[in-house]
């Protein structure tokens, strides 16, 4: 059965659909970004965890014990609002006052703590045997209509990665469609170190909740980057965005309250 364009992945889990318990939260609660004031789910803002000891760390997987903070705006925000003492003024607003260390790298720490959290995930799937790589195989699966998922590398060549393409759209029965694969914000040696692979340029996915799972850690490490969250298969079909080329809107700076 074919995936009706535009149709979450998932309707149940999406924050609108999830079922509630009279009188409970919702299950998926939307936060609040410390800077911008814009609410979004947990999957769409990255938290900031607060040590017993007051330091501000990246919490790219929003597990961490402990009080934290949400913040929804990209690196360059972040170092602007840390030089300029918005970030120290919102947590100290929000916490009443306790003494809060931000470490002068914090922007650095997020990036690479959000680059591990989807490396990772994509190790994950590779382990389950979901996640291909190498061009010949990926065309073969592409062309059959197994590929859910498609990624290049940054510095993916044009001629391989619109070949793949085409792979894809002719297995989907999409052929004029436009549908690509999203280049990745790593290029062939991240990957390849990542996966313990030699050379490693494009990636596919062959189950949808694998794709899924994936698309977590990549939209907030997109969004970091300032860039739009990932724009590839049917529009929309995983939740994703624009394309990730084209730089993501920022919101004004301001001080607003803290839920956790």
């Amino acid at each position: 059965m074919r995936i009706p364009h535009n149709e979450p992945l998932d309707p149940g889990t999406s924050a609108a659909a999830r079922p509630t318990i009279r009188g409970s939260a919702p299950a998926d609660p939307e936060r609040k970004c410390v800077l911008s004031g814009e609410h979004g789910t947990r999957d769409d803002l990255l938290r900031l965890a607060i040590s017993p000891d007051g330091d501000v760390l990246p919490d790219a997987l929003a597990r961490a014990p402990g009080r934290g903070a949400w913040i929804g705006v990209s690196r360059s925000e972040l170092e602007t609002a840390i030089a300029k003492g918005r970030l120290k003024g919102a947590l100290a607003r929000a916490f009443k006052g306790a003494a809060l260390t931000i470490p002068a790298d914090l922007p650095e720490r997020a990036e690479a703590a959000l680059r591990r959290a989807f490396t990772d995930r994509l190790g994950l799937e590779m382990k389950s045997g979901r996640l291909l790589t190498g061009s010949d195989r990926i065309a073969e699966n592409a062309r059959m209509g197994k590929v859910t998922w498609l990624g290049h590398a940054a510095d993916a060549g044009e001629d391989g990665s619109r070949k793949l393409d085409q792979a894809w759209r002719v297995g989907r029965e999409e052929e004029g469609s436009g549908l690509h694969g999203i280049t990745l914000p790593l290029d062939r040696a991240a990957l390849s170190v990542a996966l313990g692979r030699d050379n490693v340029v494009h990636l596919a996915l062959t189950d949808r909740e694998a794709a899924a799972r994936l698309e977590l850690p990549l939209r907030r490490l997109l969004r970091f980057l300032g860039l739009n969250g990932p724009a590839q298969d049917q529009p929309n079909e995983h939740g994703m965005g624009a394309n990730p080329a084209e730089p993501a809107a920022s919101a004004p700076a301001t001080n607003l309250d803290l839920k956790d």
